[in-house]
């Protein structure tokens, strides 16, 4: 629920008008406060969003009024994250590059869009971010801005000034503006429900091993229990409805399996990305929720699914990851993505079982009153049912066309099917 600071929400000082930024209290956006006013002559309002970061949010609140904003808008939206954003994209099976749950990607397209909102609410004439110029999210929310908001300007002063993270705390600290990062920690971080993302400093060594203390959620693999956790995830339409058969929310779920999963060592994952701005960077992901959500997930598609549909799912999971992480949320393309998603699902429903030990989800059984997996089809013991006799014939059929391909021209044309850097029997 959205709340504001009612005696500062008055437009003071005659400014040409407000801008909403998006803010959340750390080194870019805390100095964009201040220099907005000075740069644009424009009251600023600030809008921070609950995904699921730990903090509090009326210091978040209090913190932006101090440093020169009009009004500080805050809102929880887990719920709406978890229900409309992460869970779709778990359906989708969406993996950027096979290996980031999309986590923060996932985040940027609801802020612009609560943003747009709060922005027709205070009548502003613009949206801020404090996205590099360089970066993913820089796309992500001007793409979201310019789709639903044409009207609004979109202000992006770090990108405008170019300021380097030194840049930044020097005029933090010019201008009296705590912030918690510092030379000596050069650590970029962000962080919901679904993951928390660590980059620059060592990081940005793709040979350097990242330090135990770039990790905030994870334990380290080799550290944690040697007793494995077992739990019980259950589907209902390809969405996560409960746990260890105890129905629960999204919310809830991600936060305990997070908690879990980091207990265990899962969820570190190690990503040289390819950014859509064209450069390649080391990104640091812990997202243990994620990483034990999209295995279950997976591993009830493999017995709910045809063959034909779950090979074809895949390219549209690497279309869905890709379309997130490009920033085109609200597209007719992503509709269209979506509509075959939840047909898709629709019979993507039952109970996993994993084993959660020293890193790694294991999925160690499956079942579902909608699989496609036939024990008396399957067995080789007593009550097999399969035809034998049938595979004789199926077997002539299949490899006909091969046969007389290889009898009409690959036996005639002298090459035979010897191997590179074999001869034949003499």
């Amino acid at each position: 629920m959205a709340t504001t600071d009612k005696d500062t929400k008055a437009n003071k000082g005659g400014s040409k008008g407000k801008v909403v930024l998006a803010y959340s209290g750390g080194l870019d956006t805390s100095v964009m406060v201040p220099w907005i006013k000075e740069k644009y002559d424009l009251d600023v309002v600030t809008f921070t969003v609950d995904l699921g970061e730990v903090r509090d949010l009326d210091r978040v609140k209090k913190k932006a009024l101090a440093t020169g904003a009009v009004d500080a808008v805050t809102m929880d939206a887990r719920a709406l994250f978890v229900d409309h954003f992460v869970f779709p994209a778990l359906m989708a099976g969406a993996l950027y590059e096979g290996k980031y749950p999309l986590a923060t990607a996932l985040g940027r397209p609801l802020i612009a869009k609560l943003m747009v909102d709060a922005a027709r609410d205070h009548g502003a004439v613009a949206v801020a971010h404090g996205c590099t110029g360089k970066g993913n999210d820089q796309v992500r929310f001007d793409v979201t801005f310019q789709t639903l908001a044409p009207d609004l300007k979109v202000i992006a002063p770090v990108r405008e000034w170019k300021m380097t993270r030194d840049d930044a705390l020097e005029y933090a600290t010019k201008h009296n503006i705590p912030v918690e990062a510092t030379v000596k920690s050069p650590y970029s971080l962000d962080i919901n429900l679904f993951g928390r993302s660590c980059e620059a400093g060592v990081l940005e060594d793709p040979w350097t091993e990242p330090p135990e203390e770039a990790f905030g959620w994870t334990v380290s693999p080799a550290k944690a229990p040697d007793k494995p956790a077992e739990i019980t995830i259950d589907f209902e339409g390809g969405r996560p409805t409960a746990l260890d058969g105890k129905p629960i929310d999204g919310v809830n779920l991600l936060e305990t399996l997070n908690k879990l999963g980091g207990e265990h060592g899962i969820g570190r994952i190690d990503h040289v990305e390819n950014r859509l701005v064209g450069i390649k960077s080391r990104e640091l992901y812990e997202a243990p929720a994620a990483v034990i959500l999209h295995t279950a997930h997976r591993e009830l598609e493999s017995i709910c699914l045809s063959k034909q549909a779950q090979r074809f799912k895949t390219m549209v999971s690497q279309e869905y990851a890709d379309l997130v992480y490009n920033g085109l949320w609200f597209s007719g393309f992503h509709q269209d993505l979506a509509a075959f998603v939840a047909s898709n699902q629709r019979f993507v429903g039952g109970q996993v079982r994993l084993k959660l030990f020293k890193g790694q989800a294991i999925v160690v059984g499956r079942k579902s009153e909608h699989s496609l997996y036939s024990h008396k089809l399957a067995t080789y013991e007593r009550g097999d049912q399969f035809d034998h006799e049938a595979a004789k014939g199926f077997i002539r059929l299949w490899g006909l066309s091969q046969q007389t391909q290889a009898q009409t021209q690959l036996l005639k044309d002298g090459r035979g099917f010897a191997l590179p850097g074999l001869t034949g029997p003499k």
